[in-house]
């Protein structure tokens, strides 16, 4: 565990490195000595260090890591994914976090304001999302939805659990086979910026989605069969 905590440690010193080193990790090294120090539970505690309390699809990603020669391989094949969909999905905020795949959409992209239908711009780029999603079959997948501080939980909740699902109902309605999903709403309790202002209101108003190996991919990279 202290030797996890302390790759925590320095993961966060790098990310204020200045531009004088050479290269940074890639994130196939990192899923190879982060799943080397500790593999899941190693992950699981890297993910709060790395997310905070508004990692949570971070962490689910990181939390399912799965390391070593594995890992890499792993962090090869979600590269690929990666510059596809940052590619085809304009719309979005695509980032490689570990061995895995963040996605991030604004709210404002999505939905009109107070409503969980998808907009048309939002059906274009989640049937992108989708076109990757089957190509890449052996993941799995999160979506969860996050609103703002306006309003009350009772209408906040709710609206961001509808908002996640109809992420997830768009692209299983593309070919996505549903059971690769998990869905949650959060309401306003994940903000990831200021409240107070304008600005962080936009930037809290947003759907994530996770994207990890399934049990498949692992074991076949386990084996070097990918």
């Amino acid at each position: 565990m202290m030797a996890v905590l302390l790759l925590g440690t320095n993961y966060a010193q790098a990310q204020t490195t200045t531009t004088t080193e050479k290269k940074p990790w890639s994130k196939t090294a990192k899923g190879a000595v982060i799943g080397g120090l500790g593999g899941a539970a190693g992950g699981a505690v890297l993910g709060r260090v790395i997310g905070g309390k508004s990692g949570t699809a971070k962490g689910a990603i990181i939390g399912a890591v799965v390391g070593g020669g594995a890992g890499a391989l792993i962090g090869r094949r979600m590269d690929k994914q990666a510059a596809e969909l940052k590619k085809e999905m304009a719309g979005a905020r695509v980032e490689r976090v570990g061995e895995g795949i963040k996605i991030t959409f604004d709210s404002g992209l999505l939905f009109a304001k107070n409503s969980a239908a998808l907009t048309s711009t939002a059906q274009d780029n989640i049937a992108e999302l989708a076109k990757t999603l089957i190509k890449y079959n052996d993941t799995n997948v999160i979506v969860e939805g996050h609103t703002d501080t306006s309003g009350s939980d009772a209408i906040n909740d709710p609206l961001s659990q509808r908002r996640a699902q109809a992420v997830a109902n768009y692209a299983q309605q593309q070919g996505v086979d549903a059971s690769r999903f998990t869905v949650s709403g959060y309401g306003s309790k994940q903000p990831i910026a200021d409240n107070s202002t304008e600005a962080g209101r936009i930037a809290n108003r947003r759907v994530e989605v996770a994207i990890f190996a399934n049990e498949k991919l692992k074991k076949a990279a386990e084996k070097g069969t990918i």
